[in-house]
């Protein structure tokens, strides 16, 4: 496995004038999700927890809907001279009678920032292919224990305190506690990771939870919490109109600029409590 955190030198410049020395930083590497042996994607990631991370976003995509749809997946050999195993190379393979993703243009699986649908047209999209809308889900949180979260996060990310690079994705029951934390370079991969997760842990669709993200919600973030299943989807920043678009039009309870006991609900207001 890769490492996370890496040594690079730098010159350090203060009042107290230059000095030089090692800053520790979050390593990027790329990751080739494959599917029964062909390439679907590659995206721009922390190593570490690499399978929950294909895995979530195969069912994120709609390539699959649960647990039972994946017969294995493993790491394949590196490209280099030697044949080492550089674990940047993901290979899934699908469990018997689940077809393979339709690779083209149009699903746009080719792109670092992991968004398999886009524009205006996609929200029709995102509806036709998720199983595990989130609208009717009747689950509930009370308005203290959503300001609790933010700081939950940040406590949980061992990693951002070292290097301070890291987006964090967490997912909450309705008390607040956290049922896991993941951290990576790309928001995306973050929830991916969360949702790979719970989707080994065989928790989808995402009932009862809170999906919590450290920066902002755009369109691909409100899309894989739809696409999980998740009622109530959280971050400490802004988010897009095309996210506020989906959540409405998906029944996602949709919160945003979660921080210093403040927050601005803009869809299903009706899931917090006072």
């Amino acid at each position: 496995m890769g490492r996370v955190t890496t040594r690079r030198p730098a010159q350090h410049f203060s009042s107290r004038g230059p000095s030089a020395r090692p800053e520790t930083l979050v390593v990027e590497e790329p990751l080739e999700i494959r599917v029964n042996g062909t390439a679907i994607t590659v995206t721009m990631r922390t190593p570490g927890a690499d399978v929950e991370l294909a895995q979530g976003f195969l069912l994120t995509e709609g390539v699959i809907g649960g647990r039972d749809d994946i017969q294995n997946a493993r790491y394949c050999r590196g490209n280099t001279e030697d044949g080492v195993n550089t674990y940047n190379v993901l290979d899934v393979t699908l469990a018997p009678g689940v077809p393979m993703p339709e690779v083209d243009v149009s699903r746009n699986f080719y792109t670092t920032s992991s968004c398999g649908v886009c524009g205006k047209a996609s929200l029709d999209a995102v509806n036709l292919i998720s199983r595990h809308s989130p609208g009717d889900d009747p689950t509930t949180i009370g308005e203290q224990a959503l300001y609790l979260l933010p700081d939950r996060l940040r406590a949980a990310q061992k990693v951002f305190a070292t290097t301070g690079g890291l987006h964090g994705a967490a997912l909450f029951d309705t008390a607040g506690d956290p049922l896991v934390v993941r951290e990576d370079i790309g928001r995306h991969n973050a929830v991916d990771k969360v949702i790979g997760w719970s989707l080994q842990q065989r928790r989808i669709p995402l009932s009862g939870t809170v999906l919590l993200v450290s920066g902002r919600v755009s369109f691909e973030i409100a899309q894989k919490a739809v696409m999980a299943g998740v009622p109530i989807l959280a971050a400490v920043s802004a988010p897009s109109s095309l996210a506020v678009d989906l959540a409405a039009q998906a029944g996602l309870t949709l919160i945003a600029f979660l921080r210093d006991e403040s927050m601005n609900i803009y869809t299903r207001p009706d899931r917090v409590s006072r």
